[in-house]
C-alpha cells in the first residue's frame, strides 16, 4: 500500500536524543494547523467535521480538537466513554453490531447512534424507547454500502465483495428509510476527492427519493483533506452542492487527516549483524507498534533518510520473537550502529491506537512537543505494570 504522507516538516529539526526510546512524539503546532484546515472546510463548506477516535485518540490532546471541531465519532462504548469523559462537541456512535447490553449507556452518551443492518435496529428498538423515555436525546442512523469499490487494498476497503460494513444500497427500502433519522457512509482510505464524488454519483440516485426526508448525510473517514495536494476548495463545492441537493446537514469525520505528518516514532538501534544484507534489531517492533507496516503492508517513511546514500540499505526488525517482525530496508542518516537513534515519520494515528505489548515487548512512550514554543512535555510512559495486568 502507497501512503503520500511522511513531510518531516519540523521534526527535521528535532533532537531525537531529548525522548526515551522508543517514544511517538506528538507535534502540538502541526496538529493545530490540520485541525485550522479542517475547521476552514467546515465553515465554508457550512457543515459539521467530527475527529475519529478509532485513527486518533491521544485524549491529552482533546481541548486542542476541541477549539476546532464539532465533536468525534466513536466505535462503540469505550469510545463513546472516551469521548464523553475528554472531548466536547457531539459524538456519533457507530459500531458494526452492538452489544444489547452495551445500547443503553450508548444512547446516553452518543447524539447520533449509527446502526450496520436495518435487522439490528429493529431488534433494538425496545431499548432505543427506554433509552428515550430516560431522557436519551439521540438521532438514529443506518451505515450504507454503495457496492463502489474505491480501495486500493481490499482489506482496508469498506466495500470490497461480501464487505459487513453497511448495509447494501440496492437493499434499502422505504420502510428502512422510515426508522432512521441520517445516512451514513465511509468508503475511503487516503484518498482525494475524486473517490468520493464518483462514490456519491453511485449512491444519488438510490438516495434521490428521500431527498428532504434524510436529516442528515455523514459521508464518514478516509479524507486526506490535510495532505497540501487535496482538492480542498473542489470539495467545499461539492459539499455545498450536496447539501443542496439533499436538504440534509452533511458531516464529515476525518481520522488520520487530524493528526496526518503530526507525529513520529523515534527509536535506537539495538544490535548489528550479517546474514547476506546488513541487518539491525531495534526498540522498534513493526507487529508491536506500527502493525499496518504487517497488514497493510507499507513501507513508513524514515526521518532524514537519504536514498542518495552509497552502499546496501540495512533491513530493521523489531525485538520479538516473531520471524516477520520486519520494519522494511532503509538508508539511515547515521551510521547503523547500536545506540543509533533514527525515527518513522507519520505515526500519530493508526500507530498509537493500534499498539500492542506481545512477547512482552514494551509500550513506546507518549511526549507532546509544540515546534513553534520547544515546549517537551512527557504525556506518558508504560511500566511492566501495564503489561502484566492486561492479561490476568
Amino acid at each position: 500500500m502507497e501512503t503520500r504522507a511522511g513531510d518531516p516538516g519540523a521534526f527535521a529539526q528535532f533532537d531525537l536524543s531529548r525522548v526515551d526510546s522508543p517514544a511517538f512524539v506528538i507535534d502540538a503546532a502541526k496538529l493545530r494547523a490540520n485541525l485550522q484546515i479542517l475547521a476552514d472546510v467546515r465553515d465554508a463548506a457550512g457543515i459539521k467535521v467530527l475527529a475519529a477516535l478509532k485513527a486518533f485518540s491521544m485524549w491529552s490532546v482533546a481541548p486542542i480538537i476541541g477549539e476546532y471541531l464539532d465533536g468525534v465519532c466513536t466505535s462503540g462504548l469505550w469510545e463513546a466513554r472516551l469521548a464523553s469523559e475528554f472531548y466536547d462537541g457531539e459524538i456519533a456512535t457507530y459500531c458494526a453490531a452492538y452489544k444489547p447490553e452495551d445500547l443503553p449507556e450508548i444512547c446516553r452518551l452518543s447524539d447520533h447512534v449509527i446502526f450496520n443492518s436495518p435487522a439490528q435496529l429493529e431488534r433494538a428498538s425496545l431499548i432505543l424507547d427506554d433509552a428515550r423515555v430516560r431522557g436519551g436525546n439521540f438521532d438514529i442512523g443506518l451505515r450504507v454500502n454503495p457496492l463502489h469499490a474505491e480501495g486500493e487494498v481490499p482489506r482496508y476497503d469498506p466495500c470490497a465483495p461480501h464487505s459487513r460494513l453497511g448495509w447494501p444500497i440496492d437493499q434499502l427500502t422505504e420502510e428502512h428509510m422510515a426508522m432512521v433519522d441520517g445516512i451514513h457512509l465511509h468508503t475511503l482510505c487516503e484518498q482525494d476527492l475524486e473517490p468520493l464524488k464518483r462514490t456519491w454519483d453511485k449512491l444519488f440516485d438510490h438516495l434521490e427519493p428521500y431527498f428532504g426526508q434524510i436529516k442528515w448525510l455523514n459521508f464518514g473517514g478516509g479524507h486526506h483533506i490535510t495532505r497540501a495536494d487535496y482538492q480542498r476548495d473542489e470539495l467545499v463545492e461539492f459539499l455545498r452542492d450536496v447539501a443542496e441537493d439533499t436538504g440534509a446537514e452533511i458531516y464529515l469525520e476525518p481520522g488520520e487527516a487530524v493528526a496526518l505528518d503530526a507525529g513520529i516514532l523515534v527509536g535506537t538501534v539495538l544490535d548489528t549483524h550479517w546474514n547476506a544484507m546488513p541487518l539491525a534489531i531495534t526498540d522498534i517492533s513493526a507487529t508491536c507498534h506500527m502493525p499496518d507496516v504487517i497488514e497493510a503492508p507499507y513501507r513508513p517513511a524514515m526521518l532524514g533518510e537519504d536514498s542518495d546514500v552509497q552502499g546496501e540499505p540495512v533491513r530493521l526488525g523489531g525485538p520479538s520473537c516473531l520471524a516477520g517482525d520486519v520494519i522494511g530496508d532503509y538508508r539511515l542518516p547515521v551510521p547503523a550502529q547500536p545506540g543509533a537513534r533514527f525515527a518513522f515519520l507519520d505515526q500519530a494515528h493508526y500507530s498509537m491506537v493500534k499498539t500492542t505489548t506481545f512477547n512482552g515487548v514494551p509500550l513506546p512512550s507518549i511526549w507532546l512537543w509544540d515546534s513553534e514554543t520547544d515546549a517537551l512535555e512527557c504525556i506518558k510512559r508504560f511500566e511492566y505494570e501495564d503489561f502484566r495486568n492486561r492479561l490476568s
